[in-house]
């Protein structure tokens, strides 16, 4: 359980970088004690999303084949995760940007590379501002 957030637990994070999903699950569950379903592609997530339900989505931007935007855009017409707050993860840090991310119901955005050490902070805050 994580500290202190009722509505916040159950965290689907979607990147194609192995080695920066095998931080990230470190990060996540190690440090921030969530439970993390990982994903490699925006196909993976489609498919795995309904079964966890998720509370929480984070998908990095970059991706082959289905990018960080359309995967959410995806993701909202299930029934599972319509409602599911999500953050994106980008190395590309541009104010038009990230106004578009949010445009998509982003609640925010975490640049990378992220700090496996308060990335949980980072996620918990950006997730209680919106809550």
């Amino acid at each position: 359980m994580s500290k202190g957030e009722p509505g916040l637990q159950k965290i689907l994070y979607v990147e194609d970088d192995a080695d920066i999903r095998a931080i990230a699950e470190l990060a996540l569950q190690d440090v921030g004690g969530f439970t993390a379903a990982l994903c490699s592609s925006g196909a993976e997530a489609i498919e795995v999303a309904p079964g966890f339900q998720p509370d929480l989505i984070i998908l990095d931007v970059m991706m082959p084949e289905m990018d960080g935007p359309r995967t959410l855009q995806e993701l909202r017409k299930l029934e599972a995760t319509r409602d599911t707050p999500a953050i994106f993860m980008t190395a590309r840090i541009q104010r038009t940007e990230i106004d578009e991310y949010l445009s998509l119901g982003a609640l925010g955005v975490i640049p990378k590379p992220f700090d496996p050490m308060t990335l949980a902070d980072d996620i918990r805050r950006l997730f209680t501002e919106h809550a």
